[in-house]
């Protein structure tokens, strides 16, 4: 196997070379009259989040609530072949979880700037969502009572407890 060397000029050009074929002879083929309907199969897809601290914009304003969307293989590839990801590899996080949250509060455009500026508890919070929403398909945790040493499940994605 030979190995590529990958600049961040070439690596769009990569990215598309790669795509699998059916995707490019459906890019090719003339659109049709109306999209096919797709069925609903109860697959969740995207996943609300309330950040513990919350992200700071530039204006001062906190945003906590947020959503994030299943990671496909392609989002867990693209950082692999990252340049600042090559340098330092702990800003895979960073990189991953940049092209997974869909919205933070009013911010539809998250990019890797945002989750770098926002504080670690946060980041840390969304790494263990992102871990439980692709690994488990839910966002529900187990947990025991310190008190009475009771079991019962809590969900992670921010609910206040007593909530619906």
């Amino acid at each position: 196997m030979r190995r590529r060397t990958v600049t961040a000029g070439n690596l769009e050009e990569i990215l598309q070379a790669t795509e699998p074929a059916q995707a490019s002879e459906q890019a090719a083929a003339p659109p049709a009259a109306a999209p096919p309907r797709r069925e609903d199969h109860g697959l969740r897809t995207e996943f609300e989040f309330e950040l513990p601290r919350g992200y700071v914009d530039e204006a001062g304003t906190v945003h906590r609530h947020g959503s994030m969307r299943l990671a496909t293989a392609r989002d867990e590839l693209r950082p692999q072949i990252d340049l600042r990801v090559k340098e330092n590899p702990a800003y895979l996080s960073v990189v991953l979880l940049s092209q997974v949250i869909t919205r933070i509060g009013s911010i539809s455009d998250v990019h890797a700037g945002i989750v770098e500026r926002m504080y670690a508890t946060d980041v840390a919070f969304l790494q263990d969502f992102y871990r439980r929403v692709n690994s488990e398909g839910h966002t529900r945790a187990a947990v025991t009572c310190p008190h009475c040493e009771g079991g019962f499940e809590v969900d992670l994605s921010g609910g206040r407890l007593g909530e619906s």
